[in-house]
């Protein structure tokens, strides 16, 4: 919470509470209904700042089309992968990210596996 949040929230306590008092004063012993006024307008005071110091300007929207590019282990050629289990033909619609990793799921026999890297010497 920044200082000037805190500082509208302490202001608008003080103007709450003394305009709760001043309308409370108006009808004591000596009648001032003037007093009703000035605690309203306190209490309204009060009650705006509140809202003003709660207000937090809208978050960025979200982009729409959201691009993730897989970088595939080692010497992958996507025209010839082939399922593990199965072995039939994969393409790219068939790999997605999972928990940051690239996984297979195959569409014929439906196996999911996680691509591993294989060594590049």
């Amino acid at each position: 919470m920044n200082v000037l949040r805190i500082i509208g929230y302490i202001a608008a306590a003080i103007l709450v509470l003394f305009g709760v008092l001043f309308i409370w004063a108006a009808f004591g012993q000596e009648s001032h209904p003037e007093y009703i006024c000035v605690g309203a307008i306190s209490v309204a005071i009060g009650f705006g700042l509140i809202a003003l110091a709660s207000w937090k300007p809208g978050a960025p929207k979200p982009a729409d089309n959201v691009t993730l590019k897989i970088d595939l282990p080692a010497n992958v050629n996507l025209d010839s992968l082939k399922c593990k289990s199965c072995g039939g033909a994969l393409t790219p619609d068939n790999i997605k990210m999972v928990a940051g990793a690239p996984v297979v799921t195959c569409p014929y026999c439906h196996t999911t596996y996680q691509l591993t890297e294989e060594p590049k010497w």
